[in-house]
């Protein structure tokens, strides 16, 4: 069983230039569950998390984070809010002058006052839970695409996020790495208990690793269905089935 709910999103439509994107959005993420928001592309997959992490205001409605409302409300209580959130985006956006420890220690000299010492320690630690372990002074040109992600992952969980948003994880990587980022996400919601939101169209991914989806479609600008990968499955909504009938598409294209 999972928590009281850590997010909840009421009545939310978002607009650009009077072009309705997003409407009516209505759902509920709870405390240490991993919920998958995917669809086709167009949906509003990424503006429905620009939303959700404050980078956007909806044009209506309410996002409320742990029982405080992202919006409406002033910027500096937003602000002080998103320092719950931890958030890999699709590119991972490493920097690439800098070392994976240096990378990783930049939210930590930025957002505490820990000493040298304690943020080299807590370092090597985000590194060694993501398998980055004896990596500290790789520079990102110099590892793999899936190491990448991983360091980003690790630079995401720096400060300890109650929530961990991962935008297209799996993206760009082939499906042996795809799978070992997959077992990685599984692995760390278990060990932490983070709540994680994770925005996909990889329908392997989704079934490794949701424990619900939230399932978009641009013909209704919004949410088609909510549910496990398997009540998904099952749907007898047509839209809904024609999504996740891909990967048996996918795989007979494999073969």
């Amino acid at each position: 069983m999972f928590g009281k709910p850590i997010i909840t999103v009421n009545n939310l439509f978002k607009s650009y230039e009077n072009v309705s994107v997003l409407e009516n959005i209505n759902f509920k993420i709870y405390e240490g569950e991993i919920v998958c928001i995917a669809g086709g592309s167009g949906c509003g997959k990424s503006t429905l998390l620009r939303q959700i992490i404050g980078l956007e205001e909806p044009t209506s409605g309410e996002i409320i984070i742990d029982d405080e409302y992202l919006f409406p409300n002033s910027e500096q209580k937003k602000s002080k809010i998103r320092q719950k959130f931890g958030v890999m985006f699709q590119l991972g956006g490493l920097i690439a002058s800098m070392t994976l420890s240096e990378n990783i220690e930049l939210p930590l000299k930025s957002f505490t006052k820990l000493s040298i010492n304690q943020i080299k320690e807590i370092t090597k630690i985000k590194l060694t839970s993501v398998g980055l372990n004896n990596f500290e002074d790789y520079y990102p040109a110099e590892i793999s695409g899936g190491m990448k992600k991983r360091a980003a992952i690790s630079r995401a969980m720096a400060l300890d996020p109650e929530i961990l948003f991962l935008d297209e994880p799996s993206s760009g990587l082939d499906p042996i790495s795809s799978t070992s980022l997959d077992k990685l996400i599984r692995e760390l919601n278990s060990a932490l208990h983070t709540t994680m939101v994770i925005i996909t169209h990889d329908l392997s991914s989704i079934f490794a690793i949701a424990d619900r989806v939230i399932l978009l479609d641009k013909s209704v600008r919004g949410i088609l269905e909510i549910g496990s990968p398997k009540e998904l499955l099952l749907s007898k909504n047509k839209l809904v089935t024609n999504f996740f009938n891909r990967i048996r598409n996918e795989v007979n294209n494999e073969k």
